[in-house]
């Protein structure tokens, strides 16, 4: 399986359309958003796919979000949690609370995926994977991730305007 990653689009709408195209032309399968959504037409155009969300702290509007989720058919997180997709165990969360994070990675997932601080990273820690897909929003250049689960094998995709 072949997943998509984005994180902070923070309601930048054209940016996102245009990632979520860029995502699905390179085949991704599914997406997950690492929060700092913003509001419900993010939701709309991850929702082309089947589609997992976490909130971030500027995520103000969760009710308004927990709703458009659930009209695309895509899983809330909340502020953080775990998905197996393709045999792999995935955590994801904003990455804004330390306690959050130690909590998933205390787990042994195979992957950690978080955003919060506009930066792609990728380093492991143990058996566990640490992604972060980089920003749409306040980023020298803006950048999502596909991450081929099958394989292990991580690419980071530049988004233009």
């Amino acid at each position: 399986m072949i997943l998509g990653i984005l994180s902070d689009t923070h309601d930048r709408l054209g940016r996102t359309t245009h990632a979520v195209s860029a995502l699905k032309a390179a085949g991704a399968e599914a997406l997950i958003h690492c929060g700092d959504l913003t509001g419900p037409p993010i939701v709309e155009q991850c929702g082309q796919l089947p589609s997992y969300y976490v909130f971030g702290n500027n995520d103000y509007d969760e009710d308004g979000l927990r709703v458009a989720i659930q009209s695309v058919g895509g899983v809330c997180l909340e502020q953080g949690g775990e998905v197996a997709l393709g045999g792999r165990r995935i955590a994801v969360t904003h990455g804004d609370s330390i306690r959050e994070i130690n909590r998933l990675a205390q787990a042994g997932p195979d992957y950690l995926l978080f955003g919060h601080s506009h930066l792609k990273h990728d380093e492991r820690r143990g058996s566990t994977r640490w992604i972060n897909p980089g920003a749409l929003h306040r980023a020298a250049i803006w950048t999502v991730a596909l991450l081929d689960l099958e394989t292990d094998r991580l690419v980071y995709l530049t988004i233009g305007n």
